[in-house]
This record gives structure tokens, C-alpha cells and sequence, in this order.
């Protein structure tokens, strides 16, 4: 069979147009395709809610891919393996308490299982601003990563969304553009973000999963945006808190929603 470009080129123009455009609406979007991003984006895909996940960068998976100092394991400790059984991921006991898993593996499954579950992915997008309406986050203001990083003054386009959720790790994105511009304060102890504190494995982790809730109306944080934002440790290479708290902050979203239903 003969291969004509132009067909080959308005495939793949339609098929795109087509999964933004059915998008542009959804009960959920998350920002940030990190572990915590990807784990809670298969458990709300695959209760059956649409969700869209923005990722700044052109592939997903955040800092896992590099385990710690770009040896390519990660440590997940006793609570968080079965998050690992649930996604298929092999590990290995490395004494009592703590388990090793090959990072590759763990990234690929969890982005093929939350894909497969339902999840559209965007990636090569940036959260430029927030819609707020009645001091409620509805949606998001997107634009392409390109775009930003060339410095070129190019409108935006919007997604709505019930809820939202930010996963983008250290730099905590989507709340802080809330903070610079919404005009309301944030649901921590300063109404601020508070900002991460130094390495501390056993209170960080915990604390992934504490922190891993509403932020401001409409939008929840997961991960290490969540620790970041109020206040928290940081924990390193020890991922079992950040699909806990992936696996949390679907399920509070879940009952939102079906609050919302009724």
C-alpha cells in the first residue's frame, strides 16, 4: 500500500482535535503527570469520571525516572506496596519494611494503567491562570510549554473542570498562580504557601498523605505539591507517599462529586 503524507498528517490533526475538543469539559483535571498525578488519574478514570491530565513536560512520569541520584530504583515502604500490586509493578523486599522497585518499570505502568483506565493525556501544556467564579476554581488557562519557554505573546485557550488537582511537584504551579491572582486565601495555617522544609523521610511521608487535600475551593494537592504547599518535609526517594496520597485525593474527589449528584 502506497502512504500518502497528507493523510498521514490529517490523522493525526483529527484524531488530536477530537480528543481536545471532548476535553474542554470534565469532572477532573490534573496537572502534573508525576506518580501521585498518574495514580490519581486512574482511580478517578477508572471510576468512570473524565479526566484530563496537563503535563508542562513532553514526557510523564516527574522525578521518578531517575529514582534517587539517577540510580534507577525507587524504595516504597510497607503501606504503599499495594499500590504497586494494583498496577502490576514487580518489587523485591529489601529487608523488612521497605521494597525496591525498578523506576522504568514503575513509570511505564503506572502511565499505561492510568491511560488505559480512561486518562487523556495533554502533554507539552502549561497552566498559565486559573477561571474563578464565586471564589471557586472552574477551570484552568492553558497555553503550550513551547510558547512559554520561547517567551512569545500568544493567547490561551481555557478548559473547564469540576475539580482540580495539583500535582506538579516542588513548585507547587497551579497554587501559586491561585495565590498571585485569585485574591482569596489558601486553606494552610497563613493562608499562603508555606513552603517545603528539609529532608526528613518519616515526617515527610506521613505527611504526603495528611496534606493531601482541598486547597482552595475546587482544587486539591497531591504529592509533593502537597507538602510544599503547607509546609511539610520533603522525603526523597521513597515513593509509598506519593501513591498513597494519589490513591487519597481520588477518593476524595469521588465523594465530592457524588455529593455533588445528589
Amino acid at each position: 500500500m502506497a502512504l500518502d503524507e497528507v493523510i498521514i498528517t490529517r490523522a493525526i490533526v483529527d484524531r488530536y482535535h477530537e480528543k481536545l475538543v471532548n476535553h474542554l469539559d470534565n469532572d477532573v483535571i490534573i496537572v502534573g503527570g508525576g506518580p501521585a498525578g498518574l495514580v490519581a488519574a486512574y482511580y478517578l478514570a477508572k471510576a468512570g469520571k473524565k479526566v484530563a491530565l496537563f503535563e508542562r513536560k513532553l514526557s510523564l512520569g516527574g522525578g521518578m525516572w531517575g529514582g534517587g541520584m539517577m540510580f534507577n530504583e525507587i524504595v516504597v515502604q510497607e503501606e504503599g506496596v499495594r499500590i504497586l500490586d494494583e498496577f502490576g509493578i514487580r518489587y523485591r523486599e529489601f529487608q523488612p519494611g521497605y521494597y525496591t522497585a525498578g523506576s522504568v518499570e514503575s513509570v511505564a505502568m503506572l502511565i499505561g494503567k492510568a491511560v488505559q483506565a480512561g486518562t487523556e493525556v495533554f502533554n507539552l501544556f502549561s497552566v498559565e491562570d486559573v477561571m474563578v467564579r464565586d471564589d471557586r476554581v472552574c477551570g484552568l488557562v492553558i497555553n503550550w510549554t513551547p510558547v512559554e519557554t520561547a517567551g512569545l505573546h500568544i493567547d490561551p485557550l481555557v478548559v473547564k473542570s469540576s475539580y482540580v488537582v495539583d500535582a506538579t511537584g516542588h513548585d507547587s504551579e497551579v497554587i501559586d498562580v491561585i495565590q498571585r491572582k485569585a485574591g482569596s486565601e489558601l486553606m494552610t495555617e497563613t493562608g499562603k504557601i508555606m513552603g517545603e522544609k528539609s529532608l526528613l523521610a518519616e515526617v515527610a511521608e506521613k505527611a504526603t498523605v495528611d496534606c493531601t487535600k482541598e486547597i482552595y475551593a475546587g482544587v486539591y494537592v497531591a504529592g509533593m505539591s502537597a507538602n510544599a504547599t503547607f509546609g511539610a518535609n520533603r522525603m526523597g526517594p521513597v515513593f509509598g507517599g506519593m501513591l498513597l496520597s494519589g490513591e487519597r485525593v481520588a477518593k476524595l474527589i469521588l465523594a465530592r462529586l457524588e455529593e455533588d449528584n445528589k
